[in-house]
Protein backbone atom coordinates (compact mmCIF):
# COMPACT_ATOMS: atom_id res chain seq x y z
CA UNK A 1 0.00 0.00 0.00
CA UNK A 2 2.88 2.47 0.96
CA UNK A 3 4.80 1.82 -2.21
CA UNK A 4 1.21 2.05 -4.27
CA UNK A 5 1.10 5.47 -2.73
CA UNK A 6 4.39 6.70 -2.81
CA UNK A 7 4.60 5.18 -6.97
CA UNK A 8 1.12 7.86 -7.40
CA UNK A 9 2.86 10.54 -5.55
CA UNK A 10 6.48 10.55 -6.71
CA UNK A 11 7.18 13.90 -8.47
CA UNK A 12 6.40 15.47 -4.97
CA UNK A 13 10.15 13.55 -4.34
CA UNK A 14 11.08 16.94 -6.56
CA UNK A 15 11.86 20.01 -4.26
CA UNK A 16 10.80 22.33 -6.80
CA UNK A 17 7.59 20.50 -7.78
CA UNK A 18 7.27 20.34 -3.87
CA UNK A 19 7.22 23.86 -3.53
CA UNK A 20 5.06 24.57 -6.66
CA UNK A 21 2.27 21.86 -5.32
CA UNK A 22 1.71 23.56 -1.79
CA UNK A 23 1.62 27.09 -3.36
CA UNK A 24 -1.46 25.90 -5.73
CA UNK A 25 -3.20 24.34 -2.89
CA UNK A 26 -3.38 27.00 -1.24
CA UNK A 27 -3.74 29.66 -4.60
CA UNK A 28 -6.53 27.34 -6.08
CA UNK A 29 -9.00 26.83 -2.55
CA UNK A 30 -9.23 30.72 -2.53
CA UNK A 31 -9.68 30.90 -5.96
CA UNK A 32 -12.46 28.73 -5.99
CA UNK A 33 -13.93 30.29 -3.35
CA UNK A 34 -14.16 33.38 -5.53
CA UNK A 35 -15.79 31.86 -8.68
CA UNK A 36 -18.19 30.78 -6.11
CA UNK A 37 -18.77 34.09 -4.94
CA UNK A 38 -18.77 36.03 -8.01
CA UNK A 39 -21.45 33.70 -9.59
CA UNK A 40 -23.77 34.66 -6.87
CA UNK A 41 -22.81 37.94 -6.70
CA UNK A 42 -23.47 37.93 -10.20
CA UNK A 43 -26.95 36.20 -9.78
CA UNK A 44 -28.02 38.68 -7.25
CA UNK A 45 -27.52 41.60 -9.71
CA UNK A 46 -29.20 40.21 -12.70
CA UNK A 47 -32.29 38.72 -10.69
CA UNK A 48 -31.14 35.12 -11.47
CA UNK A 49 -30.52 35.78 -15.18
CA UNK A 50 -28.72 32.77 -16.94
CA UNK A 51 -27.74 34.71 -20.04
CA UNK A 52 -25.75 37.38 -17.02
CA UNK A 53 -23.82 34.24 -15.83
CA UNK A 54 -22.98 33.53 -19.46
CA UNK A 55 -21.65 36.94 -20.20
CA UNK A 56 -19.42 36.66 -17.22
CA UNK A 57 -18.09 33.51 -17.69
CA UNK A 58 -17.53 34.38 -21.45
CA UNK A 59 -15.54 37.78 -20.80
CA UNK A 60 -13.49 35.56 -18.07
CA UNK A 61 -12.28 33.50 -21.17
CA UNK A 62 -12.40 36.16 -23.93
CA UNK A 63 -8.69 36.88 -23.25
CA UNK A 64 -7.58 33.44 -23.77
CA UNK A 65 -8.91 33.57 -27.29
CA UNK A 66 -6.97 36.67 -27.52
CA UNK A 67 -3.84 36.09 -25.71
CA UNK A 68 -3.14 32.58 -24.89
CA UNK A 69 -0.95 32.18 -28.12
CA UNK A 70 1.06 35.53 -27.13
CA UNK A 71 1.11 33.70 -24.01
CA UNK A 72 2.96 30.79 -25.43
CA UNK A 73 5.53 32.74 -27.13
CA UNK A 74 6.18 34.59 -23.93
CA UNK A 75 6.16 30.83 -21.98
CA UNK A 76 8.83 30.13 -24.89
CA UNK A 77 10.67 33.09 -24.90
CA UNK A 78 11.00 34.15 -20.83
CA UNK A 79 12.03 32.56 -17.70
CA UNK A 80 8.56 30.77 -16.38
CA UNK A 81 8.78 31.26 -13.49
CA UNK A 82 8.92 35.12 -13.23
CA UNK A 83 5.87 34.89 -15.76
CA UNK A 84 3.99 33.08 -12.84
CA UNK A 85 4.84 35.65 -10.55
CA UNK A 86 3.78 38.30 -12.56
CA UNK A 87 0.01 37.05 -13.73
CA UNK A 88 -0.34 36.34 -9.78
CA UNK A 89 0.17 39.43 -8.51
CA UNK A 90 -2.10 40.53 -11.41
CA UNK A 91 -4.68 37.91 -10.43
CA UNK A 92 -4.36 39.00 -6.49
CA UNK A 93 -5.19 43.06 -7.42
CA UNK A 94 -8.51 41.42 -9.12
CA UNK A 95 -9.71 39.95 -6.23
CA UNK A 96 -9.20 42.74 -3.81
CA UNK A 97 -11.09 44.80 -6.02
CA UNK A 98 -13.73 42.71 -6.05
CA UNK A 99 -13.54 42.90 -2.42
CA UNK A 100 -13.03 46.06 -1.64
CA UNK A 101 -16.34 47.15 -4.37
CA UNK A 102 -18.73 44.53 -2.63
CA UNK A 103 -17.82 45.55 1.01
CA UNK A 104 -18.40 49.63 0.29
CA UNK A 105 -21.46 48.63 -1.68
CA UNK A 106 -21.15 50.16 -4.69
CA UNK A 107 -20.00 46.73 -6.86
CA UNK A 108 -22.34 46.35 -9.57
CA UNK A 109 -22.86 44.49 -12.57
CA UNK A 110 -20.54 45.93 -14.94
CA UNK A 111 -17.55 46.26 -12.26
CA UNK A 112 -18.05 41.95 -12.39
CA UNK A 113 -17.86 42.03 -16.17
CA UNK A 114 -14.79 44.44 -16.37
CA UNK A 115 -12.94 42.10 -13.58
CA UNK A 116 -13.95 39.06 -14.69
CA UNK A 117 -11.97 40.29 -18.23
CA UNK A 118 -9.02 41.25 -16.10
CA UNK A 119 -8.48 38.17 -14.73
CA UNK A 120 -9.13 36.07 -17.73
CA UNK A 121 -6.39 38.36 -18.84
CA UNK A 122 -3.97 37.31 -16.30
CA UNK A 123 -4.78 33.67 -16.86
CA UNK A 124 -4.01 34.38 -20.53
CA UNK A 125 -0.71 34.58 -19.97
CA UNK A 126 -0.01 32.25 -16.65
CA UNK A 127 -1.76 29.45 -18.44
CA UNK A 128 0.72 28.44 -20.92
CA UNK A 129 3.48 28.94 -18.97
CA UNK A 130 1.99 27.34 -15.85
CA UNK A 131 1.26 23.83 -17.88
CA UNK A 132 4.74 24.03 -19.84
CA UNK A 133 6.90 24.96 -16.75
CA UNK A 134 5.64 21.70 -15.15
CA UNK A 135 8.38 20.04 -17.50
CA UNK A 136 11.00 22.31 -16.42
CA UNK A 137 10.47 21.28 -12.62
CA UNK A 138 10.56 17.47 -12.71
CA UNK A 139 11.93 16.27 -16.41
CA UNK A 140 10.91 14.24 -18.72
CA UNK A 141 10.79 11.18 -16.72
CA UNK A 142 8.27 12.37 -14.28
CA UNK A 143 6.13 14.51 -16.50
CA UNK A 144 3.28 12.59 -16.32
CA UNK A 145 2.72 12.10 -13.27
CA UNK A 146 3.32 15.67 -12.34
CA UNK A 147 0.48 16.54 -14.82
CA UNK A 148 -1.56 14.41 -12.98
CA UNK A 149 -1.11 15.64 -9.80
CA UNK A 150 -1.62 18.94 -10.68
CA UNK A 151 -5.19 18.38 -11.57
CA UNK A 152 -5.16 16.31 -8.51
CA UNK A 153 -4.21 19.82 -6.46
CA UNK A 154 -6.89 21.31 -8.91
CA UNK A 155 -9.51 19.19 -8.26
CA UNK A 156 -8.78 19.15 -4.29
CA UNK A 157 -8.94 23.11 -4.13
CA UNK A 158 -12.08 23.14 -6.42
CA UNK A 159 -13.76 20.51 -3.35
CA UNK A 160 -12.84 22.55 -0.48
CA UNK A 161 -13.20 25.65 -2.06
CA UNK A 162 -16.74 25.73 -3.28
CA UNK A 163 -17.90 24.28 0.09
CA UNK A 164 -16.25 26.36 2.27
CA UNK A 165 -16.92 29.46 0.29
CA UNK A 166 -21.10 28.32 0.63
CA UNK A 167 -20.90 28.50 4.09
CA UNK A 168 -18.76 31.88 4.29
CA UNK A 169 -21.15 33.34 1.94
CA UNK A 170 -23.84 32.25 4.06
CA UNK A 171 -22.10 33.42 7.53
CA UNK A 172 -19.83 36.32 5.95
CA UNK A 173 -20.87 37.47 2.88
CA UNK A 174 -19.09 37.71 -0.42
CA UNK A 175 -16.77 40.28 0.29
CA UNK A 176 -14.45 38.76 2.72
CA UNK A 177 -14.59 35.64 0.67
CA UNK A 178 -12.87 37.73 -1.89
CA UNK A 179 -10.59 39.14 -0.02
CA UNK A 180 -9.72 36.14 1.57
CA UNK A 181 -8.89 35.09 -1.76
CA UNK A 182 -6.54 37.82 -2.44
CA UNK A 183 -4.24 36.65 0.10
CA UNK A 184 -3.98 33.17 -0.71
CA UNK A 185 -1.90 34.44 -3.96
CA UNK A 186 1.27 34.94 -1.15
CA UNK A 187 1.44 31.35 -1.12
CA UNK A 188 2.30 31.27 -4.98
CA UNK A 189 4.69 33.90 -4.79
CA UNK A 190 6.11 32.58 -2.03
CA UNK A 191 6.43 28.90 -3.39
CA UNK A 192 7.73 30.72 -6.61
CA UNK A 193 10.40 32.73 -4.63
CA UNK A 194 11.59 29.79 -2.64
CA UNK A 195 12.47 27.90 -5.96
CA UNK A 196 15.89 27.11 -6.99
CA UNK A 197 16.20 28.06 -10.22
CA UNK A 198 19.71 26.04 -10.65
CA UNK A 199 17.39 22.49 -9.87
CA UNK A 200 15.39 23.53 -13.17
CA UNK A 201 15.72 20.96 -16.05
CA UNK A 202 16.98 24.03 -18.95
CA UNK A 203 19.79 22.15 -19.59
CA UNK A 204 18.35 20.17 -22.45
CA UNK A 205 15.80 23.40 -23.19
CA UNK A 206 16.61 25.69 -25.91
CA UNK A 207 15.59 29.18 -25.25
CA UNK A 208 13.94 30.09 -28.19
CA UNK A 209 14.30 34.12 -28.50
CA UNK A 210 12.88 34.13 -32.12
CA UNK A 211 10.00 31.97 -31.21
CA UNK A 212 7.20 33.03 -33.35
CA UNK A 213 3.27 32.06 -32.91
CA UNK A 214 2.78 30.93 -36.62
CA UNK A 215 6.00 28.39 -36.06
CA UNK A 216 4.12 26.85 -33.07
CA UNK A 217 0.75 26.58 -35.51
CA UNK A 218 2.82 25.22 -38.07
CA UNK A 219 4.19 22.50 -36.11
CA UNK A 220 0.98 21.29 -34.75
CA UNK A 221 -1.02 21.27 -37.60
CA UNK A 222 1.69 18.35 -39.28
CA UNK A 223 1.04 16.53 -36.68
CA UNK A 224 -2.00 14.54 -36.47
CA UNK A 225 -1.92 12.68 -33.12
CA UNK A 226 -1.71 16.61 -31.31
CA UNK A 227 -5.10 17.91 -33.51
CA UNK A 228 -7.50 14.91 -32.92
CA UNK A 229 -7.32 15.50 -29.05
CA UNK A 230 -7.53 19.24 -29.52
CA UNK A 231 -10.19 19.20 -31.81
CA UNK A 232 -11.91 16.98 -29.74
CA UNK A 233 -11.44 18.79 -26.89
CA UNK A 234 -12.75 22.35 -28.31
CA UNK A 235 -16.14 20.72 -28.97
CA UNK A 236 -16.31 19.22 -25.14
CA UNK A 237 -14.09 22.41 -23.58
CA UNK A 238 -17.60 24.57 -25.98
CA UNK A 239 -20.40 22.74 -24.98
CA UNK A 240 -19.60 20.31 -22.39
CA UNK A 241 -17.53 21.96 -19.65
CA UNK A 242 -19.41 25.13 -18.82
CA UNK A 243 -20.19 23.97 -14.94
CA UNK A 244 -19.34 26.95 -13.44
CA UNK A 245 -22.61 28.39 -15.13
CA UNK A 246 -25.00 25.50 -15.80
CA UNK A 247 -24.44 24.37 -11.77
CA UNK A 248 -25.28 27.47 -10.42
CA UNK A 249 -28.71 27.41 -12.76
CA UNK A 250 -29.40 24.09 -11.50
CA UNK A 251 -29.11 24.76 -8.01
CA UNK A 252 -31.03 27.95 -7.73
CA UNK A 253 -33.76 27.24 -10.79
CA UNK A 254 -34.56 23.80 -10.87
CA UNK A 255 -33.83 22.51 -7.17
CA UNK A 256 -34.14 25.69 -5.35
CA UNK A 257 -31.16 25.54 -2.69
CA UNK A 258 -29.20 28.07 -1.68
CA UNK A 259 -24.99 29.05 -2.00
CA UNK A 260 -24.17 26.09 0.57
CA UNK A 261 -25.93 23.56 -1.88
CA UNK A 262 -24.42 24.88 -5.19
CA UNK A 263 -21.19 25.07 -3.39
CA UNK A 264 -21.98 20.84 -2.57
CA UNK A 265 -22.78 20.41 -6.30
CA UNK A 266 -19.34 21.81 -7.57
CA UNK A 267 -17.56 19.70 -5.06
CA UNK A 268 -19.35 16.21 -6.02
CA UNK A 269 -18.07 17.38 -9.04
CA UNK A 270 -14.85 17.80 -8.10
CA UNK A 271 -14.73 14.74 -6.27
CA UNK A 272 -15.33 12.44 -9.03
CA UNK A 273 -12.31 14.90 -10.56
CA UNK A 274 -9.72 14.36 -8.15
CA UNK A 275 -10.46 10.35 -8.33
CA UNK A 276 -9.92 10.75 -11.96
CA UNK A 277 -6.94 13.03 -11.95
CA UNK A 278 -5.62 10.09 -8.93
CA UNK A 279 -6.18 7.07 -11.14
CA UNK A 280 -4.37 9.09 -14.62
CA UNK A 281 -1.38 9.44 -11.81
CA UNK A 282 -0.79 5.78 -12.32
CA UNK A 283 -0.18 6.57 -16.05
CA UNK A 284 3.45 6.19 -17.14
CA UNK A 285 3.49 7.04 -20.45
CA UNK A 286 2.11 8.75 -23.39
CA UNK A 287 -1.82 7.48 -23.43
CA UNK A 288 -3.42 6.31 -26.50
CA UNK A 289 -5.60 8.39 -28.89
CA UNK A 290 -7.89 5.65 -27.88
CA UNK A 291 -7.89 6.09 -24.60
CA UNK A 292 -8.78 10.04 -25.16
CA UNK A 293 -11.99 9.12 -26.93
CA UNK A 294 -13.00 6.27 -24.41
CA UNK A 295 -13.06 8.76 -21.97
CA UNK A 296 -14.82 11.19 -24.08
CA UNK A 297 -17.49 8.74 -24.53
CA UNK A 298 -17.97 8.28 -20.79
CA UNK A 299 -17.82 11.96 -20.03
CA UNK A 300 -20.82 12.37 -22.44
CA UNK A 301 -22.94 9.24 -20.82
CA UNK A 302 -22.65 10.59 -17.17
CA UNK A 303 -23.23 14.58 -17.86
CA UNK A 304 -26.09 13.35 -19.95
CA UNK A 305 -27.37 11.40 -16.85
CA UNK A 306 -26.88 14.70 -14.85
CA UNK A 307 -28.93 16.54 -16.77
CA UNK A 308 -32.14 14.03 -16.40
CA UNK A 309 -31.44 13.43 -12.84
CA UNK A 310 -34.71 13.50 -11.14
CA UNK A 311 -34.02 14.77 -7.67
CA UNK A 312 -30.84 17.26 -5.72
CA UNK A 313 -28.94 13.81 -4.05
CA UNK A 314 -29.20 12.00 -7.81
CA UNK A 315 -28.02 14.65 -9.72
CA UNK A 316 -24.98 14.89 -6.73
CA UNK A 317 -24.52 11.30 -6.91
CA UNK A 318 -24.01 11.39 -10.70
CA UNK A 319 -21.55 14.69 -11.14
CA UNK A 320 -19.75 12.16 -9.24
CA UNK A 321 -18.91 9.54 -11.95
CA UNK A 322 -19.01 12.72 -14.24
CA UNK A 323 -16.27 14.58 -12.69
CA UNK A 324 -13.88 11.58 -12.93
CA UNK A 325 -14.02 11.07 -16.40
CA UNK A 326 -13.92 14.92 -16.98
CA UNK A 327 -10.71 14.90 -15.54
CA UNK A 328 -9.60 11.60 -17.00
CA UNK A 329 -10.52 13.12 -20.55
CA UNK A 330 -8.53 16.14 -20.00
CA UNK A 331 -5.63 14.73 -18.27
CA UNK A 332 -5.38 12.03 -21.31
CA UNK A 333 -5.41 15.19 -23.80
CA UNK A 334 -3.09 17.00 -21.92
CA UNK A 335 -0.53 14.39 -21.32
CA UNK A 336 -0.72 13.23 -25.23
CA UNK A 337 0.02 16.38 -26.40
CA UNK A 338 2.70 17.44 -23.75
CA UNK A 339 4.34 13.96 -24.43
CA UNK A 340 4.37 14.37 -28.05
CA UNK A 341 6.07 17.85 -28.39
CA UNK A 342 9.38 19.04 -29.05
CA UNK A 343 10.51 20.83 -25.83
CA UNK A 344 11.27 24.29 -28.32
CA UNK A 345 7.84 24.45 -29.26
CA UNK A 346 5.92 23.18 -25.75
CA UNK A 347 4.78 26.90 -24.50
CA UNK A 348 3.40 27.61 -28.54
CA UNK A 349 1.42 24.13 -28.55
CA UNK A 350 0.34 24.34 -25.01
CA UNK A 351 -1.02 27.67 -25.35
CA UNK A 352 -2.78 26.26 -28.66
CA UNK A 353 -4.52 23.53 -27.00
CA UNK A 354 -5.43 26.22 -23.76
CA UNK A 355 -7.06 28.23 -26.92
CA UNK A 356 -9.33 25.03 -28.26
CA UNK A 357 -10.17 24.30 -24.42
CA UNK A 358 -10.85 26.84 -22.88
CA UNK A 359 -10.56 29.79 -25.57
CA UNK A 360 -14.70 27.96 -26.88
CA UNK A 361 -15.90 29.08 -23.98
CA UNK A 362 -16.31 32.70 -24.34
CA UNK A 363 -17.61 31.94 -27.27
CA UNK A 364 -20.09 29.58 -26.22
CA UNK A 365 -21.23 30.25 -23.14
CA UNK A 366 -23.91 32.70 -24.17
CA UNK A 367 -25.49 30.21 -26.07
CA UNK A 368 -25.27 27.91 -23.12
CA UNK A 369 -27.00 30.58 -20.73
CA UNK A 370 -29.53 31.72 -23.61
CA UNK A 371 -30.27 27.32 -23.70
CA UNK A 372 -30.76 27.67 -20.39
CA UNK A 373 -33.38 30.71 -20.92
CA UNK A 374 -35.14 29.00 -23.46
CA UNK A 375 -35.19 24.91 -22.42
CA UNK A 376 -34.32 25.08 -18.61
CA UNK A 377 -31.18 24.65 -16.67
CA UNK A 378 -31.46 21.14 -17.61
CA UNK A 379 -30.99 21.46 -21.13
CA UNK A 380 -27.36 22.99 -20.72
CA UNK A 381 -26.39 19.43 -19.39
CA UNK A 382 -27.92 17.07 -21.43
CA UNK A 383 -26.94 18.69 -24.45
CA UNK A 384 -23.37 19.34 -23.52
CA UNK A 385 -23.46 15.57 -22.95
CA UNK A 386 -24.86 14.87 -26.09
CA UNK A 387 -22.75 16.65 -27.97
CA UNK A 388 -19.52 15.37 -26.27
CA UNK A 389 -20.59 11.94 -27.53
CA UNK A 390 -21.20 13.04 -30.95
CA UNK A 391 -17.74 14.34 -31.29
CA UNK A 392 -16.19 11.14 -29.84
CA UNK A 393 -18.04 9.07 -32.17
CA UNK A 394 -16.82 11.43 -35.04
CA UNK A 395 -13.10 11.43 -34.07
CA UNK A 396 -13.58 7.30 -33.73
CA UNK A 397 -15.06 7.06 -36.74
CA UNK A 398 -12.75 8.85 -38.52
CA UNK A 399 -9.12 7.52 -36.78
CA UNK A 400 -10.71 4.29 -38.00
CA UNK A 401 -11.40 4.89 -41.16
CA UNK A 402 -8.09 6.37 -41.42
CA UNK A 403 -5.80 3.72 -40.09
CA UNK A 404 -8.41 1.25 -42.00
CA UNK A 405 -9.89 -0.65 -38.78
CA UNK A 406 -13.17 -1.92 -37.92
CA UNK A 407 -14.89 -2.46 -34.88
CA UNK A 408 -15.40 -6.02 -33.64
CA UNK A 409 -17.55 -7.68 -30.53
CA UNK A 410 -15.69 -11.01 -29.28
CA UNK A 411 -18.02 -12.66 -26.96
CA UNK A 412 -15.41 -15.28 -24.84
CA UNK A 413 -14.82 -15.28 -22.09
CA UNK A 414 -15.54 -12.07 -21.57
CA UNK A 415 -17.90 -9.79 -24.18
CA UNK A 416 -15.72 -6.88 -25.01
CA UNK A 417 -15.53 -4.18 -28.13
CA UNK A 418 -11.91 -5.09 -30.20
CA UNK A 419 -10.57 -3.46 -33.37
CA UNK A 420 -9.21 -4.78 -35.84
CA UNK A 421 -6.63 -3.22 -37.98
CA UNK A 422 -4.77 -4.73 -40.94
CA UNK A 423 -0.93 -4.35 -40.42
CA UNK A 424 2.26 -4.96 -42.66
CA UNK A 425 3.79 -8.52 -42.62
CA UNK A 426 7.08 -7.12 -41.17
CA UNK A 427 4.72 -6.24 -37.75
CA UNK A 428 6.04 -8.83 -35.14
CA UNK A 429 2.73 -10.65 -33.26
CA UNK A 430 2.86 -11.53 -30.14
CA UNK A 431 1.81 -11.84 -26.44
CA UNK A 432 4.92 -9.75 -25.92
CA UNK A 433 6.31 -8.71 -28.99
CA UNK A 434 3.10 -7.11 -30.57
CA UNK A 435 3.25 -3.61 -32.39
CA UNK A 436 0.62 -1.46 -32.13
CA UNK A 437 0.21 0.59 -35.05
CA UNK A 438 -3.66 2.04 -34.03
CA UNK A 439 -1.33 5.53 -34.55
CA UNK A 440 0.69 5.14 -37.40
CA UNK A 441 0.21 4.76 -40.71
CA UNK A 442 -0.55 0.95 -41.92
CA UNK A 443 -0.54 -1.44 -44.97
CA UNK A 444 -2.52 -3.69 -46.27
CA UNK A 445 -1.31 -7.53 -45.10
CA UNK A 446 -2.08 -9.56 -42.20
CA UNK A 447 -4.50 -8.36 -39.50
CA UNK A 448 -4.72 -8.51 -35.95
CA UNK A 449 -6.65 -7.67 -33.08
CA UNK A 450 -6.27 -5.54 -29.92
CA UNK A 451 -8.87 -4.50 -26.75
CA UNK A 452 -9.70 -0.92 -27.73
CA UNK A 453 -8.42 1.84 -25.58
CA UNK A 454 -4.95 -0.66 -24.18
CA UNK A 455 -2.84 0.33 -27.28
CA UNK A 456 0.00 2.02 -26.75
CA UNK A 457 0.86 5.67 -27.88
CA UNK A 458 2.65 6.46 -30.89
CA UNK A 459 6.33 7.91 -30.75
Amino acid sequence: MNASVAHTFRSLKVRNYRLFATGQVISLIGNWMQFTAQDWTVLHLSHNSGAALGWVTALQFLPVVALTLYGGKLADRYDKRKLLMFTNVGAGLVAVALGVLTLTGTIALWHVLLLAACLGTANAIDNPARQSFVSEMVGGALLPNAISLNSAVFNAARIVGPAVAGVAISLIGTGPVFLLNSLTYAATLTALTLMRPAELYRSARRRVRDARIADGIRYAARRPDLLLPMALMLVIGALGFNFQLTLALLSKTVFHRGAASFGLLTTALAAGALLGALASSRRSSRPSSYTVIGAAFGFGVFETLAGLAPGYPAAAGILVCTGFFMIYLAQAANQRIQLGVGEEFRGRVMALYVLVFQGSTPVFAPIVGWLAGALGARSTLWFGGVASIAAAALVLGYRSHRRGARLAIRVRPVPHPRLVAPLPSSTPIGAAGRRDLVDEPVAAGSAVTYPAGRARAAR
